[in-house]
């Protein structure tokens, strides 16, 4: 078994499932993580190196301040490959220091929020619509289900999950 986080993650398990046990996490953004950490679709979290745990922890703590991905530049359209007897060349590493690169779709990672922090972001997001007195936030003060659902014969479970004071 192996904590990260707080979180106990089983040995026995593919890293990729057993990263969704992290609150804000589902399977696509593990699947992100493991591909960030380069960790094998196959693994499972007791074949993971100590580095590998090392760097996912370090990558979970703070995904803002991780170093960025490295940008590799392609082929052009004529590109021809090498004669077999020539010496190997290896491609120039690139990083992206534009910042507007990076909100546009080059690392989905960086502004990920898992666990507490994404659990008082919600609890924030519900306070504010209570304050400015919204449709959603007067239906979460009264205990109601906030999305349209029926109330006549299924709002048992969201008036129980609407009045106990959730995430505090």
């Amino acid at each position: 078994m192996v904590h990260i986080l707080g979180v106990l993650l089983p040995d026995s398990q593919l890293a990729k499932f057993a990263l969704t046990h992290f609150y804000g996490i589902g399977h696509k953004t593990a699947r992100r993580l493991c591909a960030r950490v380069q960790i094998h679709d196959t693994c499972k979290i007791r074949d993971l190196s100590p580095h590998q745990i090392i760097s996912l922890t370090a990558f979970l703590s703070s995904p803002t301040s991780a170093p960025p991905l490295p940008h590799y530049a392609l082929a052009s359209p004529d590109f021809s490959p090498p004669n077999l007897g020539a010496p190997i060349q290896h491609p120039v590493v690139e990083t992206r220091a534009d910042p507007e690169a990076k909100q546009s779709g080059g690392d989905r990672l960086r502004g990920l929020k898992i666990m507490s922090e994404l659990r008082r972001e919600t609890r924030e997001n519900i306070a504010h619509q209570r304050m400015i007195g919204s449709y959603v936030g007067r239906r979460h003060a009264m205990g109601l289900p906030v999305r349209g659902q029926n109330t006549q014969s299924n709002a048992s479970t969201a008036k129980k999950l609407n009045r106990v004071e959730r995430y505090s």
